[in-house]
Formats: C-alpha cells, structure tokens, sequence
C-alpha cells in the first residue's frame, strides 16, 4: 500500500515548517487568501521555501483569484503547486496545470456533485468541509461519504476538514484517500502550530497505514 500523503495547512513561518518537515509532512501550506488569519506575503512564502527540504512540497492557497494573480504570487514565493478554492473552471485549471500542480479544492455543501471532479482530470481534488464565511481550516468536519463518492473521479484524493489525531484512522478507513489534510487541530492558535499535536497526527496517519498493510493479503 502507497503510504498516505500528510499536508499540513496554514504555516507561517520557517520554525514551523521545519518542525512540519521534521515529523514527516509531504506539503505544507501556505496561505494566500488575505482575508484569512493565516496569510502571508510572497516573499515570507519564499523564505520557508528556500528553509524546507526539496523532497516536502509547498502547496499555496489561492481563493477566488484569477489567473495571472495565481501565477504572479506564486513565482514570486516560489512554489509550483497551487491549491484553488472557490469558482474556478476546468479551463482556467487546465491552464494553470500547464505551469503547476494543481490542486482543485471542493466543499461538501448541498451543491456539491462527486462526479464533478472528472471535469478536472489534470488535477488533483481536494474535498473539505463547507462553511459559510471560511475556506479551509474551520475546523468542521468533511462529509466522508461525499469524499469516498468522489475517489472513482479523482487521479489523486486529498481529504481536508476537521481532522486529527483522535478521527484521521477512522476517516483513511473511510475514504481510502491518497492525502490527508490537517490545519487547526494542529496548532495552539491560528497560524501558530503545536508541535506535539503534529507529531501526534502524523504518528496517527502512519499507524493506520501499517495496520492496514498489514491485514492486505
């Protein structure tokens, strides 16, 4: 079995993405969404890159932004994949997946349709919880059901919303998703990560995985 992937959302400064790096996260996150409690400018962006090593990716979180401004931002962090919340089409993910990994984000609310992930087969689909106001990092939990309809149309699956140490077992075994994707129930306050709470959620990823390995034939 593929081990599953562990991003961590919302780092904002270089301490903690090492300590993300250290515990074992494949990506962190950075957010760009200024209305967000966990913006960061480009140019900080660019310091935990250049801090991490090679081999843990930085993903960068774009809301409702356009083309160019996706581009221009994350040339100048740079990062080479992009997470897209919000109202993007297939052709402007199409575009953007010429240049970056893209990562399209998809909240579970009433209009959410799991076969609309086969319309974005360049990219690879996020689903998360919905709220009103926020985009990412609430803290409520995804619709597991909704998540685990959406794996036959998705190249890659990441699961996002209200995870953590005490649920991220039962809702691999759930879902079955290539990545799992933690922001809140990792940190002491928003934007600021608890070290310990990393170590524990990634302990608890990598456990589910050996135990499920296991009992493969």
């Amino acid at each position: 079995m593929t081990p599953v992937q562990i991003k961590i959302c919302g780092v904002t400064n270089t301490r903690d993405a090492r300590a993300c790096a250290a515990s074992g996260a494949d990506m962190v996150g950075l957010n760009f969404y200024p209305r967000s409690p966990r913006y960061i400018e480009p140019k900080v962006a660019r310091q935990i890159v250049e801090a991490i090593p090679h081999n843990v990716q930085t993903v960068g979180v774009f809301v409702d932004a356009t083309a160019d401004e996706i581009r221009s931002v994350a040339n100048a962090a740079g990062i080479r994949s992009v997470q897209l919340h919000g109202d993007f089409s297939p052709e402007t993910c199409r575009e953007l997946a010429r240049e970056f990994r893209v990562v399209r984000a998809f909240c579970t609310d009433a209009r959410f349709r799991p076969k609309e992930a086969a319309l974005f087969s360049e990219c690879d689909i996020l689903v998360d919880a919905h709220h009103p106001d926020l985009r990412g990092g609430t803290g409520l939990t995804c619709d597991w059901l909704a998540a685990r309809a959406t794996l036959p149309f998705a190249r890659f699956l990441i699961l996002s919303g209200g995870l953590s140490a005490q649920n991220v077992g039962h809702a691999i075994q759930a879902v079955a998703p290539h990545g799992v994707d933690v922001c809140s129930s990792v940190e002491s306050a928003a934007g600021a990560k608890d070290y310990r709470a990393i170590k524990h959620f990634v302990a608890a990823v990598r456990m589910v995985g050996r135990s499920v390995t296991a009992l493969s034939p």
